[in-house]
């Protein structure tokens, strides 16, 4: 597994070790690859995730935009990944029912000293876009923290800082 995916995976289990909205939500996100400023996920839809005409509920597509664009950013070394600043999506079609494979590509679209852009798109089994989101993070704070860590360009290794477990 290439150190950029080991990395985000760490990220993602210090949001779900903080037993907030992202354990309530989609405990059951599944990080497949990262590498530099791009991300694939998949989650299983359970009935929690359901609106009320029993397809996915669009409060969890705008939730995962705001989780995956922050996860996006950690691929890029970040341990903290800002806070949100403007966030949306746009539904396109029903993205599944229980039972069905939610896969999701964020992107960093743009990472300055105190902004950054990310971009989720959201697709069904059949590879058909269903959703996407933006989201735009304040990151200026984040720089110079103790866990963040630099990649190769292609995420294999880590070539500045060292992976370190969630305690």
């Amino acid at each position: 597994m290439s150190a950029c995916t080991r990395f985000t995976r760490l990220v993602w289990k210090s949001f779900l070790a903080n037993k907030g909205h992202d354990v309530q939500c989609f405990p059951n996100l599944v990080i497949h690859r990262a590498i530099p400023g791009e991300l694939d996920v998949s989650l299983k839809i359970e009935p929690y995730n359901l609106n009320r005409v029993e397809t996915v509920h669009g409060g969890l597509i705008l939730s995962m935009t705001d989780t995956l664009g922050s996860l996006a950013l950690a691929t890029k070394g970040s341990y903290m990944t800002g806070v949100s600043v403007d966030i949306g999506t746009s539904f396109l079609k029903p993205a599944g029912r229980v039972g069905d494979i939610l896969k999701a590509r964020a992107t960093v679209t743009g990472l300055g000293k105190t902004l950054a852009f990310t971009r989720v798109d959201f697709t069904n089994e059949n590879g058909d876009l269903v959703a996407y989101g933006n989201h735009t993070k304040f990151v200026g704070k984040t720089a110079g923290h103790p866990r963040n860590v630099k990649f190769s360009d292609d995420g294999e290794t880590v070539i500045e800082g060292e992976l370190q477990d969630i305690d």
